[in-house]
């Protein structure tokens, strides 16, 4: 009965294996590298700009986490090589600033030009200072309808560079997903 049980237990290890390495890429081959034999980084795939309009922004105050700003999204247009529409209003970027850093949270939806919605939480830091003057990166989060042409949009993470001066004094998003 012992030797019945171990070998039981030995098939389903090796299973357990067998599954665990098909599901996650264990054995996958070696991540390639650069010149210098540091792991090359992930590729970039450019998708689109978001012309974003804002409204005027207003604060909540020292909430004793920091100060929290709240800057409604009032509009806007984005355009890309798959993909293009409008910007719904009634979102809003969510900042909290702490020691000269800033967190953010943009919640709002987007409108693609054949009627779809997307709902998008867009999370990021900025940093003032530095040799760089100042750091300004975002992660967008899309939620499209799974049965749409944009699905893939639920199935890769992405990158985001914002930048000041857009349309109307807003904000651009130029955003890349990772592949």
């Amino acid at each position: 009965m012992k030797k019945k049980l171990l070998i039981a237990a030995a098939v389903l290890a090796v299973f357990g294996c067998v599954i665990a390495k098909a599901q996650f890429g264990f054995g996958a081959p070696q991540q390639q590298t650069d010149a210098n034999g540091d792991p090359k980084g992930p590729d970039l795939e450019y998708v689109v700009r978001l012309n974003v309009q804002l409204g005027q922004a207003f604060t909540v105050g020292d909430n004793g986490k920091g100060t929290r700003t709240v800057i409604p999204i009032t509009g806007g247009t984005f355009k890309g090589k798959d993909i293009q529409g409008e910007v719904l209003p009634g979102g809003a970027d969510y900042q909290m600033q702490v020691d000269g850093r800033t967190e953010i949270e943009a919640i709002y939806c987007i409108r693609t030009d054949d009627g779809v919605n997307i709902h998008v939480r867009n999370c990021g830091i900025i940093k003032m200072g530095g040799q760089g003057g100042m750091y300004f990166r975002c992660a967008p989060k899309f939620e499209a309808p799974k049965d749409s042409k944009y699905a893939w949009l639920n199935e890769s993470l992405f990158l985001c560079q914002p930048s000041f001066g857009g349309a109307g004094g807003g904000i651009t998003l130029d955003v890349w997903r990772v592949k």
